[in-house]
């Protein structure tokens, strides 16, 4: 089991999840965040982490072997820029970024494309929680 730091156990208590979410995570490798989130949105939850990085895709996916074989969390390799949701895929009811350069303004250009991307893929309303609040704010 991953022990999470501070900082990160933080951020997950602040996110709004119950069992049966969905739940988006950007930028989510190695997979810690996302397996804390896995346990309390089972039963029924899904977190598909996305992060740019092929090597943090595969961390996530060893990282999180258990989880992905309960079909309670995904990876899928793409930037948050260019993230789309496939054919029949639902919604997400909230998505959250913790470190992703496109929301913490190193990468203003990055940044305005990918918030249009999430916002697109989150349920009407669906919030979407980013890092640098008290721990985190809504973008």
């Amino acid at each position: 089991m991953t022990t999470l730091s501070p900082r990160l156990a933080a951020i997950v208590d602040a996110l709004p999840l119950r069992p049966g979410a969905r739940v988006l995570e950007i930028g989510g490798a190695p997979g810690a965040a996302a397996k804390a989130v896995c346990a309390r949105i089972a039963p029924g939850g899904h977190i598909l982490v996305i992060d740019r990085s092929a090597k943090g895709v595969a961390a996530t996916e060893r990282n999180a072997a258990g989880e992905i074989a309960d079909g309670l969390l995904s990876v899928r390799h793409v930037a948050a820029e260019d993230f789309t949701l496939l054919p029949g895929e639902p919604p997400f009811d909230l998505a959250f970024a913790v470190r992703v350069g496109a929301f913490d303004g190193r990468h203003p250009d990055a940044g305005r494309r990918a918030m249009e991307r999430v916002r697109r893929a989150l349920v009407p309303d669906g919030p979407f929680l980013v890092d640098g609040g008290a721990p985190l704010r809504l973008a």
